[in-house]
């Protein structure tokens, strides 16, 4: 979509969970807008801080010593009362009072939802940059921060085989991802597991207790099964269940949690933030909006930002395939 004001600010905010990643984001699109003449704005806490006018000016010098930090500098959350147009409209008329053109909103599909409306329904121009661990937005391989949880959970993995091998144990791993399963199919994968739970592609417990017993048969003693959390937290403890109570398997449960969100980003991240925050500069430049910005096949591209929050990714099915082929 094209857009003709001229811009002269433009606002920079984080929504949803935090992703490692986003302060390089957030670096790249403050740098890069104020060597492009602009001025740059920070939007404190999300949409929450747009509706308080939680608006800070960002200098060259503030974006120093940020982009090794996790988390990210202008804070964020989610909020349930951005889905009312009323309160939305409060939001575009506080960024207008503050003579902000345009907006880069850094976060997942429900971000994403919020940043078109403002295009939609008050004509503030809005690029999303996909700043969550889950990788579940359409359009890019990947996502900010998904590297790096990946990379924290296969750590924690590797330890827990240690023990699982010293004390000949099933360990149920349970990682982050309520609807998407990218994080589990990848440290299942690089954690060698014999088994994925994923949301979208849900295995038998028949067909993982016959795994695991042909397993014991030739020997092997110990075993790693990772499942995504699903819905809620916990999902690790009813599989757990199951398993005793249908094969009388004893299964003991890790629950990673929200230190896989935590963490400095890895080199990956860092670079696709950078590049993802400066791709979102440059098409607001170019006069373009209610775009998402992402990465495929290497290259920086862009889609319509409804697609990207209403077109579904699946987890990798050829990633599940070959983790369970190689635990076999």
């Amino acid at each position: 979509m094209k857009f003709n004001q001229q811009l002269k600010k433009i606002a920079v905010y984080t929504s949803g969970g935090d992703a490692p990643g986003m302060n390089a984001a957030i670096r790249a699109v403050t740098r890069i807008g104020i060597n492009s003449g602009l001025e740059v704005v920070g939007v404190l806490g999300g949409y929450s801080g747009m509706l308080e006018s939680q608006f800070q000016t960002l200098q060259l010098r503030t974006m120093a010593n940020i982009i090794q930090r996790g988390g990210t500098i202008l804070k964020t959350g989610r909020c349930p009362e951005f889905q009312k147009p009323e309160v939305r409209a409060q939001a575009a008329r506080n960024l207008q009072a503050a003579g902000i053109d345009a907006a880069v909103c850094i976060g997942g599909d429900g971000s994403y939802t919020g940043a078109h409306a403002l295009w939609t329904e008050h004509q503030i121009p809005v690029i999303g940059v996909p700043g969550t661990i889950d990788n579940d937005i359409y359009g890019t391989d990947e996502t900010i921060g998904f590297d790096t949880a990946v990379n924290t959970a296969l750590e924690a993995i590797d330890k827990i085989r240690d023990t699982a091998d010293s004390h000949d144990r099933l360990f149920i791993v349970e990682v982050m991802g309520r609807d998407s399963g990218f994080i589990a199919a990848a440290v299942g994968l690089a954690g060698g597991a014999e088994e994925i739970f994923a949301p979208d592609f849900p295995v038998p417990l028949e067909k993982v207790i016959e795994k695991i017993k042909a397993g014991q048969a030739k020997g092997k003693r110990s075993s790693i099964l990772i499942t995504a959390e699903g819905q809620k937290p916990g999902r690790a403890y009813d599989l757990a269940e199951q398993l005793r109570k249908r094969s009388g398997l004893d299964a003991k449960v890790c629950i990673l949690g929200h230190q896989q969100r935590g963490g400095a980003p890895t080199a990956n991240d860092r670079i696709l933030a950078s590049r993802l925050g400066a791709g979102a500069v440059q098409l607001l430049l170019r006069g373009e909006c209610d775009l998402a910005v992402g990465v495929q096949g290497g290259k920086v591209v862009a889609i319509p930002l409804e697609e990207a929050f209403t077109k579904e990714k699946h987890t990798p099915q050829d990633i599940l395939q070959l983790a369970g082929s190689l635990a076999t």
